[in-house]
């Protein structure tokens, strides 16, 4: 995401969509009753003439839309705001939905600025010139593409191997079954994005070598993992215990599955940790809080600002966890909110 400008008198920020992954962090920023504005189309509709309004065509105009109705399409990777025109060349008061991917400018004009927001985009700014990572999860049977996103995990293909038991065949399946994942794959990746074989057995570097005979440039620099576990799963265990890359320990959705992982460690043997509203809150203002895990919903539906300012004015660590993955789906049965004890308040 790219900051264009920032009124701090108005309480406005004008930004750039450059990555799929600016769309997720926005619908994490806005809320009911901010004011977006952007250019949009809609008809030139005229109250004196229904008939002529409803074939006119579409024009582009600049609109200002008071959100009622917020809405993420993780399969579409789109925002979609629904909401009155507050501001513009006309219609003022009536629906408008403006639509917001990639390359797209807006202005995001709130009443206040939560500091939990502010980081948000801080970090989108910062995250949006890292790579995105590739995984391919394979064993024998099948192979699971995946890329990791800032947002979770997204499967983009299954491929299945069609293995014969006749030995005559063995070799010229197996060369198929690397061909067409070697061929999904390729066009995923550029220079700086990172590529991770992972899974069970030596399919994985029987692939490796595949590739590298295909495309020698991008396989020569796969980073190549064993997993109990092949598929999604498997993927999901490379995350959680922190192994791999320090490419894929840095990314966001990996620091959000290892502090969940420890946090679920810690609440199994009844160690330093805690979970819930009023237990979380109550260690935070004693400062005992080392890290602070708190669901995105959660920051969406309530402004936590005063807890979160508890844990970060005693030098603790606040971890924004996304509901798209399984750590998120983790937290969220706990409450959506837990922390990381340096000691027992």
């Amino acid at each position: 995401m790219r900051l264009l400008d920032q009124d701090p008198v108005n309480g406005s920020m004008r930004v750039q969509i450059e990555t799929e992954d600016d769309i997720w962090h926005l619908y994490n920023v806005v809320e009911i009753n901010d004011i977006l504005t952007a250019s949009t189309t809609r008809r030139d509709e005229k109250a004196t003439d229904k008939l002529r309004a409803e074939r006119a065509e579409k024009k582009r105009m600049t609109l200002s839309v008071r959100a009622e109705k917020i809405e993420f399409s993780d399969s579409e990777l789109r925002l979609r705001i629904l909401g009155t025109i507050t501001e513009g060349p006309q219609d003022i008061g009536q629906y408008h939905t403006l639509m917001f991917e990639v390359s797209e400018i807006l202005t995001i004009t709130k009443e206040k600025w939560r500091s939990t927001h502010l980081e948000r985009l801080r970090k989108a700014v910062f995250e949006s010139k890292r790579p995105m990572i590739v995984f391919v999860s394979l064993d024998q049977d099948e192979a699971v593409i995946a890329v990791l996103r800032q947002f979770g995990l997204k499967e983009i293909a299954t491929i299945r191997s069609m293995r014969s038991g006749k030995q005559y065949q063995e070799k010229e399946t197996v060369s198929s079954y690397h061909n067409e994942i070697i061929s999904k794959v390729i066009p995923m990746l550029s220079d700086n994005t990172p590529l991770i074989l992972l899974g069970p057995g030596f399919e994985k570097e029987l692939l490796s070598e595949s590739g590298k005979k295909s495309n020698s440039g991008i396989f020569s620099k796969a980073h190549v993992y064993h997993t109990g576990q092949s598929g999604m799963p498997g993927i999901n265990e490379l995350m959680k215990k922190g192994m791999g890359a320090s490419v894929l320990r840095d990314s966001r959705v990996a620091i959000e599955m290892e502090s969940v992982e420890r946090l679920m460690e810690e609440i199994g043997k009844d160690g330093l940790a805690t979970y819930g509203p009023k237990f979380v809150e109550k260690a935070a203002s004693s400062g005992a809080v080392e890290t602070l895990l708190i669901l995105d919903s959660l920051i969406r539906e309530k402004d936590h600002d005063p807890i979160v300012k508890d844990v970060e004015d005693q030098k603790g660590n606040v971890i924004v966890i996304s509901e798209k993955h399984d750590a998120g789906r983790q937290l969220a049965a706990l409450g959506g909110i837990a922390a990381i004890l340096r000691y027992r308040s």
